[in-house]
């Protein structure tokens, strides 16, 4: 497996990053994989996948470029730079690093990614680096730009979240929950990154950065031993479609905005949070939560900074019994494409 060496300093520095080019990349490789994970990764490759794919068939050198730079195994170093974690640079600025990176190294690093020989007409086709990140503005503006307030608001509400679990759990806690079953956290500053066999390294001294996307697609990068990234995704993000999960019953029961809420506090959860998941509003949730509360079906409870909410046992005994019973015969459940606010 591979994994970093962590020194107690890098840890403490580490922090969250919030990147319109990460989230660009990982719309890029779910458009690549043509599959999604969940409800709301679909309904979006459904609406964004034949522009792609035409961008794609006008453009045949771009579909080798990509297919070569996301890979069998691993991802060319220019198509995911590592943030630099200073500020919250513009999906503009962030590209400067694809656009500028040395087009002699793009041969090697692909040959890397696809481990192999790459295609001929990649050989010799130049200034490579520049082409992908033609590649990347168009993805960004014609799939990611669209819904970016929504996408970035479950990226903030998760961002909260993951501060408050830190805050309860520590680092181990908190790592451990980034990528379920890839990350982990060893013991004496050694952090699994993957299950891939890869020689360790050691980050020590310099800067770590947490950056999470909504689609299902993570990776690791680092620039040397200053700076290193992993890009995870967020819990829930984008899976659910608009208008709810809730069963029929409960939502006849509660109100179906109400029912919305109650359904998502299986793992605690933000104000922010549910409001980026639900696409209610901030008054909206906080009164459903106040009538959840009143009605014994969730709790409130202090995580740091931030204010969390989860079912009570009874919450979870309704939620669950109407779960488990299903839609009535003939009825339909709600739902519907993801959609940007």
């Amino acid at each position: 497996m591979g994994w970093w060496h962590i020194g107690t300093d890098t840890l403490a520095g580490s922090r969250f990053v919030v990147s319109p080019l990460a989230e660009t990349i990982a719309a890029l490789k779910v458009l690549h994989g043509a599959s999604g994970d969940h409800p709301g990764e679909r309904a979006w490759l459904a609406e964004r996948l034949p522009a792609y794919r035409r961008r794609l068939a006008q453009e045949p050198l771009d579909a080798l470029l990509v297919r070569a730079a996301i890979g069998a195994t691993w991802n060319a170093d220019f198509l995911t730079p590592t943030p630099l974690g200073e500020g919250e640079p513009t999906f503009e600025e962030e590209l400067t690093a694809v656009r500028e990176a040395e087009p002699a190294d793009a041969v090697p690093q692909l040959e890397v990614a696809v481990g192999g020989p790459v295609p001929e007409p990649l050989r010799s086709a130049p200034d490579l680096p520049g082409r992908m990140a033609g590649v990347l503005d168009w993805v960004w503006r014609e799939t990611v730009l669209p819904e970016w307030p929504r996408r970035r608001g479950i990226i903030e509400a998760d961002v909260v979240a993951r501060t408050a679990q830190l805050s309860v759990g520590g680092w181990a806690a908190a790592l451990d929950a980034l990528c379920p079953g890839k990350l982990r956290w060893l013991g004496d500053g050694r952090l699994q990154v993957n299950t891939r066999t890869y020689p360790p390294r050691s980050i020590d001294g310099g800067r770590l950065f947490l950056v999470p996307v909504t689609p299902s697609r993570g990776w690791v990068s680092w620039e040397g031993t200053e700076r290193s990234a992993i890009v995870y995704a967020c819990s829930g993000a984008l899976a659910e479609a608009k208008g709810g999960t809730q069963p029929d019953a409960l939502g006849a029961l509660l109100g179906r905005a109400r029912a919305g809420v109650l359904v998502r506090l299986e793992s605690p959860k933000s104000t922010s949070q549910l409001v980026a998941l639900t696409g209610q509003g901030l008054g909206s949730v906080g009164r459903h939560l106040k009538v959840l509360l009143d009605a014994g079906l969730v709790r409130r409870r202090r995580a740091g900074r931030s204010v969390l909410y989860d079912w009570t046992e009874a919450g979870a005994v309704l939620v669950r019994a109407q779960t488990r019973r299903g839609p009535r015969p003939g009825a339909q459940r709600g739902g519907g494409r993801v959609t940007a606010p």
